[in-house]
C-alpha cells in the first residue's frame, strides 16, 4: 500500500484497502499477508479483478526479512527499530524503481527514528549514529557537486542522499563504506548487463536507490562479521 500510495501523495490510512476496480473496502479477513492473496486466488473478492502479484511477494519478503531479524537479534525493541528500517528500504526500492524518486516522508524521519533507536541500542552509541547520518550525506554530496561539476548533469539525486544518512543513523559510520562499495558494484554489474541488452549508451539511467538498500541490508546481516574477517586476513 506504501509503494503504491507514496508516490501519488495519498494518504496510506485513509481510505482503508479497498478495491481500486470496484472501490469495495477489503474486510480484515481479505488483509492477512500471504494467507489472503493465496485464499483469493489474487483477485477481488467481489468483482474478481486481479491484484497484482508484487502485493504476494513483497509481503513474503518483509515476512522473511522479520523472520531472519528474530533470529539475529532476538525479540527486542532494537530488533522492532531494525524491522522499521528494513520496511523501509523495502519501500524505498520499489518506489525508486517504478518512480526514480526517494520520498522524504521515509527517509528525513528515518534518519530521526536512527538517532532515537541508538540511545537504545547495545550495537551503536549515539555519536556513531549521528556521525553515520553526518558521513553519508556528506560523501554523496560530494559525489553529486563533482559529478556536476565535471559533466553539467544530475548524476546522484537528493534522494539517495538522504537515504544514505538514513542507513548512517541506523547502522552507524561503519556502514557507509560497506554500502557504498556494495551499491557500486552491484549497480556498475547491473547497469553494464542493462546498458548491453538494452543496447543503450553511458546515459542509461538506473536508480541507486535499491542498490544502497541492498548494501545497508547486508550490513545490517553480515557486514560486521565479513569486516572482521577481511581484517584478520591483514
Amino acid at each position: 500500500m506504501c509503494i503504491y500510495r507514496l508516490p501519488l501523495e495519498e494518504s496510506v490510512i485513509s481510505p482503508g484497502s479497498h478495491c481500486r476496480s470496484c472501490s469495495t473496502p477489503l474486510a480484515w479477513y481479505d488483509n492477512i499477508p500471504l494467507f489472503s492473496y493465496l485464499v483469493r486466488r489474487g483477485r477481488c473478492r467481489i468483482c474478481g479483478t486481479r491484484f497484482s502479484a508484487r502485493y504476494f511477494w513483497v509481503e513474503l519478503l518483509t515476512a522473511a526479512i522479520a523472520g531472519l531479524l528474530l533470529v539475529q537479534f532476538g525479540v527486542t525493541l532494537v530488533t522492532l527499530g531494525y524491522f522499521v528500517f528494513a520496511a523501509a528500504l523495502v519501500v524505498i526500492t520499489f518506489i525508486d524503481v517504478d518512480h526514480k524518486i526517494i520520498p522524504d516522508v521515509i527517509s528525513l524521519p528515518g534518519i530521526i527514528l536512527g538517532l532515537l533507536l541508538s540511545a537504545i541500542s547495545p550495537h551503536l552509541t549515539f555519536w556513531e549514529s549521528l556521525i553515520g547520518a553526518g558521513v553519508g550525506a556528506g560523501v554523496l554530496l560530494v559525489v553529486a557537486f563533482g559529478y556536476w561539476a565535471v559533466t553539467r548533469r544530475e548524476g546522484m539525486g537528493g534522494g539517495d542522499i538522504k537515504l544514505l544518512a538514513m542507513i548512517g543513523a541506523f547502522l552507524g559510520w561503519r556502514a557507509i563504506p560497506f554500502t557504498l562499495l556494495l551499491a557500486s558494484c552491484t549497480g556498475s554489474v547491473i547497469g553494464v548487463a542493462t546498458m548491453l541488452r538494452r543496447r543503450a549508451d553511458s546515459k542509461l539511467v538506473l536508480p541507486f536507490g535499491p542498490f544502497l538498500a541492498f548494501g545497508a541490508g547486508c550490513y545490517l546481516f553480515v557486514g560486521e562479521s565479513l569486516i572482521a574477517w577481511y581484517l584478520s586476513l591483514r
